[in-house]
């Protein structure tokens, strides 16, 4: 089965695109959790947080430095913001490839979920 979020980006599926580079690309979700809900991916295929190896570090880091700069640029920085990584089924994860959640834009509640 094909990967939605690699469909994404390669740009053969389409998509409300916040950034995009040679190693991430950023997009807005289509079933947003707040007013500013973007998820940050790489463009390798990762299938999950357990599959990141050693020499991943440096694009795991990428992920958080670029959702940090987006939460800037969509003017969260200021009040907020949270980031979210899941990993597996209790998680809620349903696309099997890396992402990262920025959320923002209101008052997040703890403990989440």
């Amino acid at each position: 089965m094909p990967c939605l979020f690699c469909e994404i980006a390669a740009g053969t599926r389409p998509a409300k695109l916040a950034y995009q580079d040679d190693e991430l690309v950023a997009f807005h979700d289509i079933s947003p959790q707040a007013p500013v809900h973007v998820l940050v991916i790489p463009r390798k295929h990762v299938t999950n947080l357990l599959d990141l190896e050693p020499g991943d570090d440096a694009l795991a880091g990428a992920l958080v430095r670029k959702a940090r700069d987006l939460a800037r640029e969509l003017g969260l920085a200021e009040r907020g913001f949270r980031l979210v990584l899941n990993c597996g089924e209790d998680a809620g994860y349903s696309v099997h490839h890396v992402h990262l959640h920025l959320l923002g834009g209101r008052p997040m509640g703890w403990p989440p979920g």
